[in-house]
């Protein structure tokens, strides 16, 4: 962490002395938020970033297996941890850039005011959810229905998707008339709000976000601006507006 401080000094007072590309692998529930803040960063220090997009765990499996990224950006704590302590990232990089937040959205206006009073009338076909074992909004989703002791009698009517990005659409195009999303995907989309209830925190465990410098990037000016970038009041500022919490 010291390490990391002394370079978001470094970024700040002395810039880049020569622009490189940094690769970043981004958690779903993210997407719109970076779509945001890399041009802010690119303009701000003349590096350049490309992002690929997914479910925290299928990002990691993506890891595990050499692919070509050089930091992290999860959707939990766990899976950073698991890379610092497997020697596939740099210790002491390792911070949580945002807090998520879990709502139940429908893209049909008026459906529902209170999503919990809603859940438990069952009128519904399908309520969509992100694969609980590779993406931490749709665990978080199963701890909302089992806080709610509907885990049992819903369990046939949910459908996955494979990150956050995919169920969204679920709802989207209605092949579920509802579903978990990210607060952050509600705050971001374009179309009619339809109808939202913001998910009581203390339904489901934190979903405290996590970035890390991975070992391909140790040496790669522009993954450790980014990073830096990431805890700066412009990125905060970006990430607030989405829904996120911040430390």
């Amino acid at each position: 962490m010291k390490k990391l401080a002394f370079l978001i000094v470094t970024f700040v007072f002395c810039g880049p002395a020569q622009a490189e590309t940094a690769t970043i692998a981004v958690a779903a529930n993210f997407t719109d938020a970076t779509r945001d803040i890399v041009p802010l960063f690119e303009k701000a220090t003349g590096h350049t970033v490309k992002v690929s997009y997914g479910s925290t765990g299928k990002l990691y499996a993506q890891i595990e297996n050499g692919a070509p990224f050089d930091a992290f950006l999860a959707a939990d704590i766990n899976r950073p941890s698991k890379a610092e302590r497997d020697g596939l990232a740099v210790n002491g990089t390792r911070f949580t850039y945002a807090k998520g937040k879990l709502a139940l959205w429908s893209a049909k206006p008026g459906r529902f005011e209170d999503g919990g009073a809603y859940l438990k009338t069952g009128d519904f076909e399908r309520v969509a959810i992100a694969n609980p074992k590779t993406a931490p909004y749709g665990l978080a989703a199963l701890q909302v229905l089992e806080h709610l002791a509907l885990d049992h009698e819903l369990q046939g009517k949910l459908v996955q998707g494979d990150s956050i990005a995919q169920t969204f659409q679920f709802v989207v195009s209605g092949n579920a008339e509802i579903g978990f999303v990210a607060l952050s995907q509600v705050r971001a989309w374009k179309g009619d709000k339809g109808s939202a209830w913001e998910i009581p925190e203390p339904y489901y465990a934190p979903i405290e976000q996590q970035a890390i410098l991975l070992t391909r990037g140790a040496d790669n000016p522009a993954a450790w601006a980014f990073l830096a970038f990431l805890k700066g009041a412009e990125a905060r500022t970006v990430i607030t507006r989405y829904g996120y919490g911040v430390e």
